[in-house]
């Protein structure tokens, strides 16, 4: 997994509240177990029309946020279902970071463990970024992970929670199975041990 520092990207604004994770994977599309691939299936019920031609006018299909990589969202995204495929999805289209007042608990647990950052933040400051993001590709906002900040194109910084054993594993690229491996001395060293004490294992 990339480590998470600092990032800059184009917003894409979604002000819709509930977009569940059904709306961002629909469920055909999850006979899958590979992380990649996934992102051309991102929203496709909004994205695409029954022919399969793009939605002109959904937000990810317009020139300007087709590189986009924040999405500023409504209240409660990611609700619905637990699939795991809804951040893969989201990554695999290029996602780093969704602001957004509230999530599904599981899916914001999920997207630290897939390198992407959920940010929660006051209504207000939501509805800042959302019309920041409305200025599409001249606009950029950033985010540092380690100051746990925000900052929109005007200028505009705010602060964010998060967790601290979370944050660690953003920083240094850790999934869970970087956790494990951070621990392979130890792991080696019980095994010899076992060797020794349990042959017969």
């Amino acid at each position: 997994m990339e480590k998470f520092e600092k990032f800059s990207g184009i917003a894409a604004p979604m002000p819709l509240v509930n977009i569940d994770t059904d709306m961002i994977i629909p469920k055909q599309f999850l006979k899958t177990i590979k992380r990649s691939g996934l992102g051309i299936n991102a929203f496709a019920e909004m994205r695409y029309k029954a022919d399969g031609s793009e939605v002109e006018d959904f937000v990810l299909n317009r020139p300007a946020y087709r590189e986009s990589s924040i999405l500023v969202a409504g209240d409660n995204f990611g609700c619905g279902s637990s699939r795991e495929h809804a951040p893969w999805a989201l990554s695999d289209f290029g996602i780093k970071v969704v602001v957004s007042t509230s999530f599904a608990d599981i899916f914001f647990n999920n997207c630290f463990k897939n390198g992407m950052l959920p940010i929660i933040l006051p209504s207000e400051q939501v509805e800042i970024l959302m019309n920041d993001s409305e200025k599409g590709s001249n606009a950029r906002i950033e985010v540092d992970l380690e100051a746990q900040t925000i900052t929109s194109s005007d200028g505009n910084v705010f602060s964010f929670e998060v967790d601290p054993f979370k944050k660690h594993c953003l920083l240094n690229g850790l999934d869970d199975i970087g956790l494990t491996m951070e621990k392979s001395s130890s792991i080696d060293a019980f095994e010899k041990k076992l060797a020794i004490e349990q042959p017969w294992l």
